[in-house]
């Protein structure tokens, strides 16, 4: 008897982001489902968050404004 695993496709799309492993269609772009909860998780927690940068005011502001 062979495990589940074995039996499933690779996923055509290249490695999994998390751990480098090859991808699994069932998960894809995973390779599991331990990987795409990690991913989950980061997601959840903000690790994936993009920081925001705020610009000084216009300089030019304060002339319009008098």
């Amino acid at each position: 008897m062979t495990p589940a695993n074995e039996n499933k496709p690779l996923a055509s799309s290249g490695k999994c982001p998390i751990c480098g492993k090859p991808a699994q269609a069932d998960y894809k772009p995973f390779c599991s489902k331990r990987c795409a909860d990690v991913d989950l998780n980061r997601w959840l927690s903000g690790s994936y968050a993009i920081p925001a940068v705020e610009e000084d005011e216009d300089p030019d502001e304060d002339d319009r404004e008098a």
